[in-house]
């Protein structure tokens, strides 16, 4: 049965082949000294390689390092250094990112790392010498690879996500073959995989989201993962889902809020799709019912969660209403707990009422790697693991984000929520996309901008016709004082927003050191 497809060069593994090669890599690193618990990066955007690596290390017991493909040199210093990293596997250089050169500056500024794997070609040091080196080991690396293995336990940690560090220096979530193997399989267990789907994964390995709400979710129920690109193609990924028969596609809103957009859209044959994954940041109620409708996932389902809790602590189910699956995030994964807190002091807020959302269970990590004291902020001394995410939850469990606490705008007293607004700003005809932040404002604290992607075409809203557009639909106070129209928002590599630098250039431009408002 098909395991992996690779759409770019129309490479496919079976699970047999992709066994083996998995153990040929596994041999080579075992091969190569490296112990169980050692740490080995990998620098790549998507390619099949990296799944391998992915279930050779952890076969080997060691610990993989994602490292985000949108790091430069210092931050790539500081991952390596930080993690005690002693190979690194590396993508071949590229327009963007001159990968081979910063890996080589990062090897010769000393310290644990010793050994660069590139991951293209296949002379010395590259990642086909590595699994060639398992392969001639034959009978005797079959052998050490089971003796490892036979070591491992489900608790050992297996993986080192770097939060994405969008403020101050990333911290490194350590996760455990129990944290996301268990993770990935209640995923395909909810979203009802079997080995009959194809499972289009266009969102990044490096993140959870392709390596365990994709890759572990498909692999736990012999399901196969399809690559469309190496980063994201709004293009690419529909493209797949036509050629390979797609049954699933995941992506953060943005990303399904491009691939609709696409002038050629309806030329797409998505007929096989019935399902897929939205997670990453809050879904927009008409995105999804867009998503639905055009899409053919009727039963898509909607995850949220966080690196350090492996990642999905609750998600929508297959018998969920489209309302449901529009204004929630779904109900607790099975085997983990939910509370909404006072972010104050601690204590459980009613049914109904905003409170910070916490999760206890399996999927929490065991910590930041080497870093106590940012660990003992994060899990409380009960084990619960704060989000920093605003949430309500109803009677029945079902849960809904409300935005980031550091998101929340306080103007003359009155707490806003900025996802409230965003949500109504949606069913303006001539918005496609749109933020809302929250910016200093001298007599109220903060007043409300709203950062505005207009729909192709169409007359760019302005501060006035935003204003008549909520006026009686939205309190006064929540009526946004300013309008921004952009041609994108700053986004991490997984996809999410980032706000913070929004408000940033916000606040320059007002302070007239960057270009005048709008």
């Amino acid at each position: 049965a098909p395991a992996l497809i690779d759409a770019p060069s129309g490479r496919t593994w079976s699970y047999a082949r992709l066994q083996e090669d998995v153990n040929d890599v596994a041999a080579g690193l075992i091969a190569l000294g490296l112990q169980a618990g050692d740490r080995v990066g990998i620098w790549s955007p998507n390619c099949p390689e990296w799944t391998i690596a992915q279930y050779a290390t952890a076969r080997a017991g060691i610990i993989l390092v994602n490292v985000n493909p949108a790091y430069r040199q210092t931050e790539l210093d500081f991952v390596v250094r930080q993690s005690g990293m002693r190979m690194l596997l590396t993508a071949p250089s590229e327009k963007r990112s001159d990968y081979a050169a910063m890996a080589q500056t990062a090897l010769e500024s000393g310290g644990s790392l010793t050994e660069l794997v590139h991951l293209a070609g296949d002379g010395a040091g590259s990642f086909n010498a590595l699994a060639r080196a398992g392969r001639a080991a034959g009978a005797a690396g079959e052998a050490a690879v089971a003796e490892r293995m036979a070591g491992l336990r489900p608790g050992d940690p297996i993986n080192i996500q770097y939060t994405s560090g969008t403020t101050g220096f990333p911290k490194g979530a350590t996760l455990t073959h129990a944290n996301i193997l268990n993770n990935g399989y209640f995923i395909g267990e909810l979203l009802d995989y079997t080995e009959a789907d194809r499972v289009v994964l266009p969102v990044p390995f490096y993140h959870c989201f392709g390596m365990v709400i994709g890759n572990l979710a498909a692999l736990s129920h012999g399901a196969a993962t399809v690559i469309p690109s190496r980063t994201f193609d709004a293009g690419a990924a529909l493209a797949a889902v036509q050629a390979h028969g797609g049954t699933s596609l995941y992506g953060v809103p943005t990303m399904f809020i491009a691939e609709l957009g696409l002038p050629d859209f309806d030329r797409y044959d998505l007929s096989t799709l019935r399902t897929g994954v939205m997670a990453g940041s809050p879904c927009p109620e008409e995105i999804m019912k867009r998503v639905i409708a055009e899409m053919n996932m009727n039963e898509v389902a909607i995850c949220y969660g966080m690196t350090e809790t492996s990642p999905v602590s609750t998600m929508t189910r297959g018998g969920d209403s489209l309302a449901r699956r529009t204004r929630t995030v779904g109900r607790t994964m099975p085997h983990l707990e939910s509370q909404v807190v006072d972010p104050g002091t601690g204590e459980q807020v009613p049914f109904g009422a905003i409170g910070e959302l916490c999760t206890r269970g399996y999927s929490v990590m065991t910590g930041y790697w080497n870093q106590p004291d940012a660990t003992a902020e994060a899990i409380d001394a009960d084990g619960w693991m704060h989000t920093g995410d605003l949430a309500r939850m109803d009677e029945e469990g079902y849960v809904s984000i409300e935005g980031r606490i550091k998101d929340m705008v306080i103007r003359g007293g009155e707490n806003i929520y900025p996802r409230e607004i965003e949500e109504f700003l949606y069913t303006h005809p001539d918005i496609q996309d749109v933020q809302v932040i929250g910016i200093p404002d001298e007599r109220y604290g903060e007043e409300l901008m709203a950062c505005i992607i207009p729909v192709p075409g169409a007359p760019a809203p302005d501060t006035a016709s935003i204003a008549e557009f909520c006026s009686g639909a939205l309190a006064h106070y929540k009526i946004p004082k300013y309008v921004q129209i952009r041609g994108s928002f700053p986004m991490t590599v997984s996809g999410k927003i980032r706000k913070v630098a929004m408000r940033e250039e916000a606040v320059g431009r007002l302070a007239g050191t960057g270009p005048a408002m709008p």
